[in-house]
């Protein structure tokens, strides 16, 4: 069998077997391959963390090592997501999909669609996007957090969009009702209509944002629930002798502050404007997230609406019978 020639590291002679027979080739020292670039070995404490950042009855601290960065997390008994991060963050679940050693304690979880579960010290969990969470007992949750730690427990920056819907109500001809009423009276409807929000809002899991005089503005996680939250408010309204209309759009808004900014916000209040007394009406985007959930829609064709660009379609939302 005739011999190969090759070239390789060296610039020696070497044989490489083929089949039941050597076959000797040369190697050329110039053609070695380049060397790998030296990575300095780097070593942290979370003694001495790069950063820290703090909430009610909770802590991360965090240190990044080459590319990795992993955050040593303490949840002090008490602590709840939703009521002790939700505030800062601005969203109505963890949004964050968490990756961790638990080292610690015991933690319940409770996902948006409703799975709950412990996690206990020495798992090894991964929590996807949207849940709540709490510690449960009296021993501090702590654990290694792997992943999901680079802008947790922090509010949304400056500018930083997100996808939400956005309810907005109003009570129809306030200032009649309030002149008919009288101060006392009127300021006592409006008590009683603003716990009744309250209540619903919690029950739906809607975030309040802002007040509008006589209406409100807030933000869900799923449109379903604002609609929902929107009909039962306006029941209860009637219950009180008033009515309200209010409008439902789903879209990316900003959290600016304690605001909200964006062209979805617009939508939502001039769907609102759009509105029948005691009704509810939704975009056309609401109502393509929504189909099969319980809620039927009547179409109310396509309005102008104020400061928007073109017509848009607008529709009634029922909860079905």
């Amino acid at each position: 069998m005739p011999s190969t020639r090759l070239s390789g590291e060296g610039g020696g002679d070497r044989t490489v077997g083929q089949g039941l027979q050597a076959m000797p080739y040369r190697v050329d020292a110039g053609l070695a391959a380049p060397h790998t670039l030296r990575m300095p070995v780097e070593a942290k404490t979370f003694e001495q963390p790069d950063e820290t950042v703090t909430f009610e009855r909770g802590r991360v601290q965090i240190v990044t090592v080459g590319s990795v960065t992993i955050g040593h997390e303490v949840a002090e008994p008490g602590w709840r997501w939703s009521e002790h991060v939700k505030p800062i963050v601005g969203t109505e679940w963890c949004e964050f999909h968490h990756a961790m050693y638990v080292l610690s304690g015991r933690m319940h979880i409770l996902m948006r669609d409703g799975e709950s579960r412990d996690i206990v010290a020495g798992q090894v969990v991964d929590i996807p996007p949207g849940h709540d969470a709490w510690v449960v007992g009296d021993e501090p949750v702590t654990s290694i957090d792997l992943q999901g730690v680079i802008g947790w427990a922090r509010p949304p920056e400056a500018g930083e969009r997100v996808l939400t819907t956005v309810l907005f109500t109003d009570i129809v001809d306030s200032t009649a009702l309030a002149e008919r009423l009288g101060d006392a009276s009127w300021k006592r409807v409006l008590t009683t209509h603003r716990e009744d929000a309250q209540s619903l809002l919690a029950h739906h899991r809607g975030r309040l944002v802002n007040t509008t005089g006589d209406g409100f503005v807030a933000t869900f996680d799923a449109p379903a629930r604002a609609i929902r939250c929107a009909i039962d408010l306006a029941t209860a309204a009637d219950r009180r002798g008033m009515m309200i209309r209010a409008g439902v759009h789903t879209g990316e808004v900003e959290f600016v502050d304690d605001d909200l900014r964006g062209l979805a916000v617009h939508l939502a209040a001039r769907i609102m404007a759009a509105a029948h007394p005691g009704t509810t009406f939704v975009s056309g985007t609401t109502r393509e997230l929504v189909i099969g959930a319980g809620i039927e829609f009547v179409d109310r064709g396509t309005s102008e609406l104020k400061g928007i660009s073109g017509e848009r379609p607008v529709f009634e939302a029922r909860l079905q019978r």
